[in-house]
């Protein structure tokens, strides 16, 4: 997951009444997330489950530990998502049970009785785009394991909230709600008078509709309780005429009456949903209202002021406020969750949740590239793939201007240009000046021009200069959008007509209704080909640049079948793939369908897929012919044989909708709608697949690797609650598949172009530091990258070499403030391997695999190949210094303490003997001094090895030819290397014979310089 770390339309909210940090929101297509620190961070908690569209959240006020989870948004929206049923959880959110209610797809409220956590309400919705008869008000008394229907009034009508009186358990009121969407973008929702408000004073087993003083053609109701005084109520009303009011009652709903003629407090969250009321749990008189902009009053609903809002509209979806404590509030919106505890005087930030509800996927030509999409709610984003500063922060992605469900095109000839589009917008951002052009050929809206929400705009692939942007014509232009060319008529059916599955709710002028073109395809090898589908369900085809177009329809798309994506074949102009979505006309399978012969017959292509999933997205991988890759509503698919068969590509993404794929070099990208962008970094070895690999040991041929530096910043590294995105892997992925696990080590070894050996691993290899060194350390361990050996275990297994030569022999080794939470190397690294060919052999179960790949240099380093092997060849030469004085210092000090207590058990000429000794030693190792200390004049080994490790460090660390200044300190540095490591050699062969002569004469312990001594240095070298 790349982020961005923007929060995005979140609904359901709860917290604990006796835990005041911990709170639950659901975010609508984004899962479970849980704070337990005020909203200070964020945790994702439901990822496993099926489904991640949430409604409702109700925590268990007689058991903290009991959590319910209804699926499903509730929100009657164009870009709605729906869910599975309840889920349940006896340990705070830790692990999940599903509760049924499955076909009730959208469970906006749940209320549990506070005497008794198994008894529990739930508010059904049901199907958006048609009638089913799971819908209502159902209750179970046992935890959810059975439900019983408390209120039902037909397949058309189902519940829409519950709330339970706190100070009477017993007392239950309910909202019943008829509404139908049909499957047009907009003028869509059709509301009825078959719902209305209920009341039960024996615990939900019987109910009253509540009316006096209502609307007579009620259509919708929020209703909240004042804890302080139950019989106060407040209702936020909508009437199937679309009047919008705010009622009051002081008799427990017996008799209702507007408590204000202000419409901010009723209007609907930015033109979708109603707004919803909470009332302070200590006054009556304080009520709010979560609408576009949240609304308070503190007169009882009569007059109203701003509590929290921003111009253009936060669209607050809910709020809870803990009954313990009236200033601690949790606000959820369009995005995302807030948190004050200080009554609204501050809050907590929506920066810190990565749940942005993303339509389209798209990559600038540039090196890292950039991921672009339109955010629901939030405008639109371009991140980058990999950060500088060793993660992707907040540094990495900026807003381009573009319409928040809109396509981004960025300009492939012009890297400082980002087209977007969506309704009749399109848009030019310049990322220079942050400047945004408007460039619509549709500058004012008509009748002649229809658009929906998300309206296709691509350049060509073949001619980067042609720019294309869809409505329900085809417009072209090729000078940046300052003209356009319509290049076809309206390509949407003349009467679609209205579905069934509108019902009976359907208005008069309904049929009148008309599509869009929805999905756009040029082609990748004739720049007069492009491939076009409506939202109304047509397929059309044009060979000569629109001047003339056929319609090739697959005969089963009926009316209103959305064709979400077109896929152009990369190999040749005959193919082409199509997702299908009929779930706005109440078939929630998947559709994807294949042509070969350029339109003319068209066959499904669905084997493997679940029964329920809409498709949005199909794609073919341009490397691979028969490589295909579609993103249903909750999952990713793969197909290895052209489609005939798919299986799950879903790994460890969340099921949110998969609402747009792309293939950029060896990645493959993801836009969801609810949980931003997702890479699969490297899935070149999807294109190796085959059903005999599976049949032995397998070693599948790298990717070109990138020398990149795994972070550049040099400051004090963003603290690790702060949000932040994994960069892809830093160095060569190299994939390797075990039919069985290995019967003896595995290896793997870097050769380079000459053969010989770069780097070996093995499964072997044991960490560079015991645990109980790693405790030592003075950073938490938190920072730490932790160590991996080579897997010997069957099954399917990533390993990255990170490009770098093994790591010089170091007196000290340290962790750098270009530091990583959970990915910090240990200092020093090895030399950095030059760009090239190379080769990885791969050894097991007594065979070995070779693989070819090379290593590209970063395309923003400007370097020649020259001074790039002048940089090898110093850093290989003072890797060598540094192992080698480092191993005589670490010799050299592994005699202190024996010497030490020789010299307090020595007498005589044998304690002369050792002292003269000790002082020797003294000259030749020297001390390695402090941050401040001043450097030695004399060249001794601490000196030299510290100074070679300084020198080391300053070349290795920027890809760059190294200065005269370093250059030259090298050549002394060496020279001073030779000159003491002679004294060295020289006082190991004479000096501690001689020693150990007199120790022998003196009956003393003989002195020892190990061979292999292992010591760790914490200062600072002296320069």
């Amino acid at each position: 997951m790349i982020g961005p770390f923007r929060g995005g339309r979140t609904r359901a909210a709860t917290g604990v009444p006796s835990q005041p940090n911990v709170y639950y929101v659901g975010q609508v297509n984004g899962g479970v997330w849980k704070s337990d620190d005020y909203g200070r961070t964020w945790n994702p908690i439901f990822d496993h489950e099926p489904t991640q569209s949430i409604g409702a959240i109700a925590v268990a006020p007689s058991d903290p530990n009991i959590v319910y989870v209804g699926s499903g948004e509730g929100l009657h929206r164009p870009d709605l998502s729906i869910g599975d049923g309840i889920y349940k959880s006896t340990d705070a959110g830790k692990t999940w049970s599903h509760l049924g209610l499955k076909d009730g797809y959208q469970i906006p409220a749940l209320a549990v009785d506070p005497r008794n956590p198994n008894k529990v309400f739930a508010a059904v919705l049901g199907h958006p785009y048609g009638p089913n008869a799971e819908r209502g008000l159902y209750r179970s008394t046992d935890g959810g394991q059975t439900w019983q229907k408390a209120i039902y009034k037909d397949e058309n009508t189902g519940a829409s909230d519950v709330e339970i009186d706190p100070s009477n358990p017993d007392v239950i009121y309910a909202s019943m709600w008829e509404v139908r969407e049909g499957p047009w973008e907009d003028g869509n929702e059709f509301n009825g008078t078959g719902g209305g408000l209920f009341k039960s004073t024996d615990g939900g087993n019987t109910w009253n509709q509540l009316k006096n003083g209502l609307p007579n053609d009620l259509s919708q109701i929020y209703v909240a309780i004042a804890a302080s005084d139950s019989k106060r109520l407040y209702a936020t009303v909508a009437s199937a005429s679309s009047t919008l009011s705010f009622y009051r009652s002081d008799d427990a709903g017996e008799n209702w009456a507007k408590a204000t003629d202000d419409p901010r407090p009723s209007g609907r969250i930015g033109g979708g949903d109603l707004s919803i009321p909470r009332v302070d749990p200590k006054n009556p008189d304080i009520v709010y209202c979560a609408s576009t902009v949240t609304m308070r009053s503190t007169d009882g609903g009569k007059t109203w002021s701003g509590f929290r809002g921003a111009p253009g509209g936060d669209d607050y979806q809910n709020l809870w406020i803990n009954p313990n404590n009236p200033d601690i509030i949790l606000l959820v919106s369009d995005q995302g969750a807030l948190v004050t505890v200080n009554g609204g005087q501050t809050w907590s930030s929506w920066y810190n949740q990565p749940t942005a509800q993303i339509y389209h996927v798209s990559v600038t030509p540039t090196f890292p590239y950039k991921v672009c999409g339109g955010q629901q709610e939030s405008g639109s984003v371009c991140i980058l793939s990999r950060g500088n500063d060793g993660e992707i922060t907040f540094r990495d992605w900026h807003p381009v201007g573009v319409i928040e469900y809109g396509y981004v095109a960025p300009d492939p000839l012009d890297h400082d240009l980002i087209y977007g589009g969506g309704r009749s917008e399109v848009s030019k951002f310049h990322w220079s000046t942050g400047e945004r052009q408007d460039v619509t050929p549709i500058p004012l809206r008509s009748s002649k021009y229809r658009t929906d929400r998300t309206e296709p705009l691509m350049f060509s692939p073949v001619d980067p200069h042609i720019l294309y942007y869809a409505s329900n014509v085809l417009f072209k232009t090729t000078n940046g959008g300052n003209s356009w060319q319509a290049i076809s008529t309206d390509l949407t059916r003349q009467n679609p007509g209205v579905p069934q599955s509108v019902g009976r709710l359907v208005p008069k002028n309904a049929g009148k209704q008309r599509g869009v073109i929805y999905a756009l395809a040029p082609s990748f090898k004739n720049v007069n080909l492009l491939w076009a589908g409506t939202d109304d369900g047509l397929i059309w085809q044009t060979r000569d640049g629109g001047k003339n177009w056929k319609n090739i329809t697959p005969t089963e798309l009926t009316p209103w079948s959305k064709v979400t994506q077109i896929a152009a074949s990369h190999f040749d102009e005959n193919s082409a793939y199509a997702s299908v979505s009929r779930f706005r006309i109440n078939d929630e399978h998947p559709y994807i369908y294949r042509t070969h012969d350029g339109g003319k017959t068209w066959e499904p292509i669905v084997t493997g897929l679940p029964e329920i999933g809409p498709v949005d997205t199909v794609r073919e991988d341009p490397v691979r012919k028969g490589l295909l890759f579609a993103g249903t509503e909750n999952a990713v698919w793969v197909s290895f044989d052209d489609g005939d068969h798919w299986q799950s590509l879903q790994l460890d993404l969340p099921h949110t909708s998969m609402r747009d794929l792309w293939i950029h070099d060896n990645d493959l990208i993801v836009g969801t709608h609810g949980r931003g962008f997702w890479i699969l970094d490297d899935m070149a070895p999807l294109r190796d697949v085959s059903e005999s690999l599976a049949a032995g040991d397998h070693l599948f041929t790298p990717a070109p690797a990138y020398r990149i530096q795994r972070d550049t910043y040099t400051d004090t590294p963003l603290p690790p609650d702060e949000p932040a995105a994994e960069n892809p892997p830093d160095g060569a992925i190299i994939d390797y598949y075990l039919a069985t696990s290995s019967f003896a080590p595995v290896t793997l070894e870097i050769l380079d172009s000459h053969g010989q050996l770069v780097r070996r691993f093995s499964s072997d290899d044991k960490p560079p530091a015991t645990e109980a060194e790693l405790k030592q350390q003075l950073i938490p361990l938190y920072w730490l990258r932790p160590f991996h050996a080579l897997s010997a275990d069957a099954g399917m297994h990533r390993w990255v070499w990170d490009l770098h030569y093994p790591p010089p022999d170091s007196t000290r080794h340290d962790y750098p403030i270009s530091a990583v939470p959970h990915d910090t190397p240990r200092y020093p690294l090895g030399p950095t391997a030059l760009p090239g060919s190379y080769t990885a052999r791969f050894t097991a179960n007594g065979r070995t695999y070779n693989a070819q790949f090379t290593v590209k240099m970063d395309p923003r380093v400007k370097i020649t190949t020259v001074d790039l092997q002048k940089k090898f060849d110093l850093e290989k030469q003072l890797a060598s210094l540094l192992s080698e004085t480092s191993k005589a210092v670490a010799q050299a000090r592994s005699i202190g303490d024996p010497l030490q207590k020789l010299s307090q058990q020595a007498t005589g000429t044998a304690l002369d003997a050792v002292k003269k000794f000790q002082n020797k030693l003294n000259e030749i190792v020297g001390s390695p001094g402090g941050f401040f200390a001043p450097p030695s004049e004399a060249a001794t080994l601490s000196r030299v090895n510290g100074q070679v490790a300084t020198l080391y460090g300053g070349v290795w660390q920027v890809d760059a030819a190294p200065t005269t200044a370093q250059t030259e300190a090298a050549t002394s540095a060496g020279r001073d290397a030779k000159q003491i490591m002679q004294h060295w050699q020289t006082f190991k062969s004479s000096d501690i014979p001689a020693l150990n002569r007199a120790l022998r004469n003196s009956n003393l312990p003989e002195l020892k310089v190990a061979a292999d001594p292992h010591l760790e240095e914490s200062g600072m070298d002296e320069e």
